[in-house]
């Protein structure tokens, strides 16, 4: 752990169709372009020596630091202060807009504040997660990263023309670029990195400089102003919606689940997924969060996302149905599982994945995610046509079929199929709502058959899902083991908050799953689920709990919670997937679905306070 920042010691800043990773103390470790799941340029947080990095650092040895974003922005600032001066390190990526463009560009400007700063810089790529040999070209006015098989990172530097005093010359370390730069209390230079440049390397001035930062302030100040948010959490609602804005992927309006790949869920162990792709489940479910905000245009573009996959691959041949559990961003849904062997993986927790096996698993709860999503989406004004509606008869019409069987499940396991009685209650959601779209619009569609196949979800969950001797809802037909996905139950309008069987539930998950407020998905010992190891608290999960509090009338515990829970967010207001039992954040980093359920949560439990 020495060599590696600890997870959550970041912060992330994107283009909308990119990102990057920036520790606390000046490195990018993280960079992938053009798109989310491209190959990376800077990979150091997965293997410190063979990843590469861009770094940007004071020389003087003894520094304190900080992070911080300007306000109402995703442009982060990381503070040096030293003996000798204070300076900071602003890094922002201009919007790229919704066109599809292999061009992006990482803004990277040193600003010294107070005294005098030296700063060491060290741009050091490994295209292809270090797979790719380049070389690099040093030349008049920057530097170029030329890969064998096409890759190409540019270095602007941005500077006046009289600084010839201020910047040591441009060197070349084993085909890494180092250079030093002093600055004076209010000099600001610094350097734009930019991919997939069709002309050499050119001094920008401050002037082009100023304009980009200017432009970049005002998109996402614009942005956030749609917010509706007024409750009691604005900053943190406010903060983890900007965080879902640059997971989305704008050409497509699709949002990942994560910007990284193969960060463990517990160190040293084999958890370790790639979640640079978009979830059917997790994207329903910005939906809400999105229109609960306000922000109407981010929620119909992926509408039109999710209504294009569900066209494409209605009336296939597939035992794992219409819709696949996850897709690339651009809607491609073969997604191979590979393992980079020559890659440490963070902290040494090997395997580090790219791709993701479980793309081909059958997990049924996604049609409920999605009919649910259409149906609050259709209820705002963002209606179904009629191409989709025929492409949604064709989904139901499968499911009607098919909702009776074994799969692996919302959490992915990969021990083997099992009737997970979350599937059934998804499954039970999808017929509702679509036979609620059916019968308030008039259109065309099998009632008879939906509601039986509804009727007959709702009989099997009561008389399978529950345990009698733990009185409780389980996770899968048959067992005694307990799941936190079923906080859900009441949420989605299958049960009652206040229905006995609900809060006998809610009380066992409470005595098992809940560790001082903070909610475990279910117990790997008591259900194996075909992976060594253990795992961290799940932060989705807990915000799960905290909205089921809200709603079983218990807003005072369901706010002890939700403030707990605020102080397991970093520095900045992100959360990975998990936390360990030391409170380190664990997982893929920022987790969309995460942020997604704090912003639900907020809304469920301000509303439940304001009626206390």
């Amino acid at each position: 752990m020495d060599d590696y920042p600890l997870i959550e010691n970041h912060g992330l800043v994107g283009d909308l169709q990119s990102a990057a990773l920036v520790t606390t103390d000046g490195s990018v470790d993280w960079f992938c372009v053009p798109r989310f799941d491209s190959p990376s340029v800077f990979g150091a947080l997965l293997d410190r020596t063979k990843g590469g990095h861009c770094t940007i650092r004071p020389r003087h040895r003894s520094y304190a630091t900080k992070q911080l974003y300007l306000p109402d922005t995703a442009i982060l600032v990381t503070r040096f202060m030293t003996e000798a001066g204070a300076g900071e390190v602003i890094d922002f990526m201009p919007v790229t807009g919704t066109s599809v463009t292999e061009r992006h560009r990482l803004v990277r400007m040193i600003r010294c504040v107070r005294g005098r700063m030296t700063f060491e810089i060290e741009v050091d790529p490994r295209f292809d997660y270090g797979r790719e040999p380049h070389r690099l070209h040093i030349g008049g006015h920057g530097a170029v990263f030329a890969g064998e098989r096409g890759s190409r990172l540019t270095v602007h530097p941005v500077r006046e023309p009289d600084d010839d005093e201020l910047l040591d010359v441009l060197t070349d370390r084993r085909e890494a670029l180092h250079f030093t730069l002093t600055l004076e209390a209010g000099l600001e230079r610094g350097m734009v990195l930019e991919w997939g440049a069709d002309g050499p390397p050119r001094e920008m001035r401050l002037a082009e400089y100023g304009r980009l930062f200017d432009d970049t302030v005002a998109f996402w100040r614009g942005w956030l102003r749609q917010s509706r948010y007024t409750g009691r959490w604005r900053e943190t609602v406010e903060r983890s919606a900007i965080t879902l804005k640059l997971m989305t992927y704008a050409p497509s309006g699709a949002v990942v689940a994560a910007p990284t790949a193969a960060l463990p869920e517990q160190l040293g162990g084999e958890r370790n997924w790639d979640y640079r792709f978009t979830w059917i489940r997790d994207a329903s479910f910005s939906v809400y969060a999105l229109l609960g905000l306000g922000f109407t245009e981010e929620a119909g573009a992926f509408i039109q996302w999710l209504g294009d996959r569900v066209k494409e691959r209605a009336g296939r041949d597939s035992d794992n149905g219409p819709l696949n559990i996850m897709y690339a961003v651009d809607g491609a849904w073969d997604l191979p599982e590979v393992t980079l062997d020559h890659w440490e993986g963070y902290a040494g927790s090997a395997p580090v994945r790219i791709g993701n096996g479980a793309a081909t698993q059958l997990q049924l709860d996604i049609y409920g995610e999605a009919l649910d999503s259409i149906s609050f989406a259709h209820r705002h004004g963002l209606q179904v046509g009629h191409h989709g509606w025929n492409a949604l008869l064709t989904d139901l019409d499968w499911l009607v079929d098919h909702w009776d069987q074994a799969e692996e499940g919302i959490w992915e396991t990969r021990g083997g199929r099992e009737n997970f009685t979350y599937g059934r209650v998804m499954s039970w959601v999808a017929f509702d709502r679509a036979l609620r779209l059916a019968e308030s619009n008039g259109r065309p569609a099998d009632v008879q058959r939906w509601r039986a196949a509804r009727d007959a979800c709702y009989e099997q969950v009561m008389a399978k899902g529950w345990n009698e001797q733990r009185q409780a809802f389980v996770q899968h037909f048959g067992s005694d083991v307990l799941d936190s996905s079923l906080l859900r139950m009441a949420t989605v309008g299958f049960i009652t908050p206040d229905d006995p069987l609900w809060t006998s539930t809610l009380r066992a998950m409470e005595e098992e799953l809940v560790s001082d407020s903070l909610v475990y998905r279910y117990n790997p010992e008591a259900s194996p689920d075909g992976l060594r190891g253990s795992e961290g608290t799940f932060s989705l999960c807990t915000f799960m709990y905290v909205d089921a509090l809200a709603r079983a009338g218990r807003p005072d515990k369901a706010r002890l919670v939700f403030e707990k829970m605020m102080g397991y967010a970093n520095h900045l207001g992100l959360y990975a997937e998990e936390i360990d039992p030391q409170g380190r954040q664990l997982g893929n980093f920022p987790q969309a679905f995460t942020h997604l359920a704090l912003i639900d949560a907020a809304i469920t439990l301000d509303a439940a306070l304001n009626r206390a």
